[in-house]
């Protein structure tokens, strides 16, 4: 018995989930049926015991001078009779009450299947249309409850989408104001972009035409001090020009480098460091003169050679040695000393000035410590590109002390 419990229990689980109305419906069926069987059956049952007991109760009861037999069989007969009338009765009764069972359990299922199609078909067209459901369409009042509750939900929801569209109409407005600014915009842009673009291809032109011409007065102006030098020996006047004039040169060729930097092949070639440094420090000797400033340099014992390109190394010897004598203090020395180290060459200037705070920016394309000072900022950014695509190694310590800009140089043939 509990087995077969277990069982029904373990059916109506799985199928109760997906159970239909139409499934509903024929289990419903069923069960009144089968209880109207039982019912028939224990009514007849208890009837046939009747019949029994009755039977046995009259054999008791019968006359001596009539034969047991014949009164037993006329007794059988009519208890017989009686038991078929009371279960033709019975049947007939199960079967009625049974139609009557099954007939209002019809009725109230199709109300409800009725109310039940109505919010199906209220719900299919209202995915599509704005509609409400008739409450007097509805039979069963928890069902009346719920219409209120789905016309409900069907106007916030209608409500919502009308919001939603004017938000996206207002949005679409928005985007296609926004997008033609933007074009007029981008059309502006493109054409200061044209613009800009015309102005600095102009302004190189301009800057590739002044240094080549600034180059032949330079030129003639230090040849015509170091002849008038030979003839007449030092003034102190145009000892002032001479100076200003190779500070003038050495802006020239930073400012020629960086126009011919892109287009000109710049190629290597064995160089003598020592000689090189001898002949820059000589160049900027008056420069450094007029500053009050004297160089500290012992040339090395032996020759020292790198394979390097003369006007990058130009440009890094001659922005250091300038920058140094602009920011040492005035009578004090610029120590300058090449170091073999192994295979690479140390080149060392250092001289007492005032600390660089901003070691990190000093390299900066036109940062400079102090803005009082004469000068682009773009020199010491033209040493650190250099250093960078040669493969030239920095370092710089800076102190109230002393400043020294380090440059490691890889040694020829090591």
């Amino acid at each position: 018995m509990v087995n077969l419990i277990n069982k029904i229990h373990q059916f109506f689980s799985l199928n109760v989930q997906h159970m239909t109305i139409k499934k509903a419906n024929i289990l419903t069926t069923l069960f009144i049926f089968l209880f109207t069987i039982i019912f028939a059956y224990v009514l007849i049952k208890e009837n046939y015991s009747d019949y029994e007991r009755a039977l046995v109760s009259q054999q008791k009861s019968y006359d001596s001078h009539i034969s047991i037999d014949e009164k037993y069989e006329q007794t059988q007969k009519k208890l017989k009779a009686l038991l078929i009338k009371n279960t033709v009765a019975i049947s007939t009764l199960a079967f009625i009450l049974f139609t009557i069972m099954l007939g209002f359990y019809k009725i109230f299922n199709t109300l409800i299947q009725r109310d039940m199609q109505a919010f199906l078909n209220f719900f299919k067209d209202t995915a599509h249309n704005e509609q409400v459901l008739n409450p007097h369409a509805i039979f069963f009042q928890e069902f009346k409850t719920m219409v209120g509750y789905a016309n409900e939900m069907v106007d916030t929801i209608s409500e919502q989408k009308r919001t939603l569209k004017d938000l996206n109409l207002n949005l679409e407005d928005k985007v296609k104001e926004k997008t033609a600014k933007l074009l007029l915009i981008n059309k502006n842009l493109e054409k200061e972009k044209i613009f800009s673009q015309n102005l600095l291809n102009s302004q190189k032109e301009f800057l590739r035409y002044t240094v080549h011409e600034t180059n032949t007065p330079l030129s003639v102006m230090l040849t015509s001090i170091e002849l008038f030098v030979m003839k007449n020996g030092k003034d102190r006047q145009l000892s002032k020009i001479e100076a200003a004039v190779k500070n003038i040169f050495s802006i020239y060729d930073d400012l020629s480098y960086l126009v011919k930097k892109d287009q000109v092949q710049y190629p290597k070639i064995v160089i003598d460091i020592g000689s090189f440094l001898t002949s820059r420090l000589d160049f900027f000797s008056e420069v450094a003169e007029l500053s009050k400033i004297k160089f500290n340099h012992i040339p090395h014992a032996n020759s020292l050679y790198i394979y390097f390109n003369e006007t990058k190394l130009q440009r890094v010897i001659d922005n250091t040695i300038t920058n140094a004598i602009k920011y040492t203090l005035p009578r004090e020395e610029v120590a300058v000393s090449l170091i073999q180290e192994g295979a690479f060459i140390n080149l060392s200037v250092g001289s007492k000035s005032k600390e660089i705070k901003n070691t990190d920016k000093i390299f900066d394309s036109f940062y400079r410590e102090e803005e009082n000072r004469e000068g682009f900022g773009i020199g010491l950014r033209l040493v650190k590109t250099i250093c960078d695509e040669e493969g030239v190694q920095i370092s710089l310590d800076s102190s109230d002390e002393k400043t020294i800009f380090t440059y490691k140089f890889k040694m020829m043939g090591a």
